[in-house]
């Protein structure tokens, strides 16, 4: 190959290196428009049983965590099922019981190299006009400030977060409404 074949292809490569981040961030941008900006803490909702609670939205964690106590394991048609008690810490009185197929059990390595066994299951949660149904291991959270952690598993593809902004958009689903006017009609 000769030196003047081989330098326009060298410029070729470079300018395809050089414009493909423009369409790439073009397309992001588009996409980012479809997405809901979100503060590093929200209010999130919880549908049946509904309980309203701060959440941190965690980018850094794959799968969402909730605080769930007074955890018991028990068989439903042969499944493993779990009852476990949610309060919210800013109103005690305000507490739900949930229960739910357990979906998996999760070893979870802390910082103090310990390993613990969570058991993970799927919940139906809005955060701003995002629900999804997705899964949450379940932990005694009460010494941390937040009550849920929002993992990357609930945010993909639906949400931005902005780390310098906090409480941006309040749960405003549709399945919220719906259980709120299903509330309404039995009332």
């Amino acid at each position: 190959m000769n030196s003047v074949v081989a330098a326009v292809l060298a410029a070729a490569l470079l300018s395809a290196c050089l414009i493909s981040p423009a369409f790439a961030a073009e397309g992001d941008d588009d996409r980012a428009r479809h997405l809901d900006i979100l503060g590093w803490v929200e209010f999130v909702e919880f549908v049946d049983p509904n309980i309203r609670l701060k959440a941190k939205l965690d980018t850094g964690a794959t799968t969402s965590s909730l605080n769930a106590l007074n955890q018991k394991r028990f068989k439903r048609n042969g499944k493993e099922w779990i009852r476990f008690d949610v309060e919210d810490p800013d109103e005690p009185e305000n507490r739900v019981t949930f229960e739910a197929p357990v979906v998996r059990n999760v070893r979870i390595r802390r910082h103090n190299d310990e390993t613990q066994r969570r058991p993970v299951v799927k919940l139906g949660m809005c955060v701003g006009r995002i629900y999804r149904e997705r899964q949450f291991s379940l932990i005694d959270r009460t010494e941390f400030v937040y009550q849920v952690l929002v993992g990357r598993n609930f945010l993909r593809d639906h949400a931005l977060v902005d780390s310098g902004e906090t409480f941006l958009s309040d749960p405003r689903c549709k399945a919220l409404e719906d259980q709120h006017a299903d509330k309404r009609n039995k009332d």
